[in-house]
């Protein structure tokens, strides 16, 4: 199954419609047993993800699949299957960009490709999974620079340091996600699919090793996301200005 992010216009920012229509494909993906890997993109060439709508978040919508919350951002960051997955980065994976690269299993990135967890420039945290899977998946004090300036690595970077599997030339992204998926497919699709269940710890679609993580994140967003500077960073982008920060 191939799953396309299509907000072009808004760099595949995630709102309400994106976290619903993502979330229900991974839960079909799950169920049809002829899909046996899964292969997540963005629609244009100039933005993978760029993470959550902060415009949809400044008005004070809700972004999140409003049946199935636990979910995650996106209906993706916590959602778990059994079926590998791969993203297909084509350009910029910033804040909730990065963290569906962090949920996926695999990921193919264009050269052009980058990835960053932004949060904290508009007094936010990466609250989707970014905090704890960063670390996690890269060298600690490389993850912990990402996590506390900001800035973003290249895909050649991120392939440096086992983030992602590939860099491929800008535009076939998608095609080789495609070849990586038909080097999986040629396999008895139970076995990999117990195999991953083996590998990420999972029992019956949740991954215990996970929800340590989960909780000190939702401890912190309820910290953080409560604060005068969170409200602030959102307020700043829509108005397209600097913020600024009181440490309130």
């Amino acid at each position: 199954m191939i799953i396309t992010i299509n907000r072009p216009a808004a760099r595949n920012a995630i709102n309400a419609a994106v976290s619903i229509a993502l979330g229900n494909a991974l839960a079909e993906a799950q169920r049809d047993p002829e899909v046996w890997v899964v292969v997540l993109t963005g629609a244009g060439d100039k933005s993978f993800c760029a993470g959550a709508d902060l415009k949809a978040l400044a008005r004070g919508e809700n972004i999140a699949h409003p049946d199935h919350p636990k979910w995650g951002f996106a209906g993706y960051v916590r959602h778990f299957i059994d079926k590998p997955t791969i993203a297909a980065v084509n350009g910029t994976a910033f804040g909730g960009g990065t963290e569906l690269a962090l949920a996926s299993d695999l990921v193919v990135a264009g050269e052009s490709a980058s990835f960053g967890l932004p949060e904290v420039k508009r007094g936010l945290i990466a609250a989707a999974g970014g905090v704890f899977r960063i670390v996690e998946q890269l060298p600690r004090k490389v993850a912990l620079a990402m996590l506390f300036t900001g800035e973003p690595i290249t895909s050649s970077e991120a392939l440096s340091w086992g983030l992602i599997n590939e860099v491929v030339p800008d535009g076939t992204e998608l095609d080789a996600a495609l070849a990586l998926a038909a080097r999986i497919t040629v396999n008895a699709p139970l076995a990999v699919q117990a195999s991953k269940r083996v590998a990420t710890g999972s029992d019956d679609g949740v991954v215990p090793g996970d929800e340590p993580g989960w909780s000190r994140t939702r401890r912190e967003v309820a910290t953080v996301f409560a604060t005068e500077d969170a409200r602030e960073g959102p307020l700043a982008f829509a108005q397209k200005r600097p913020p600024v920060w009181k440490a309130r």
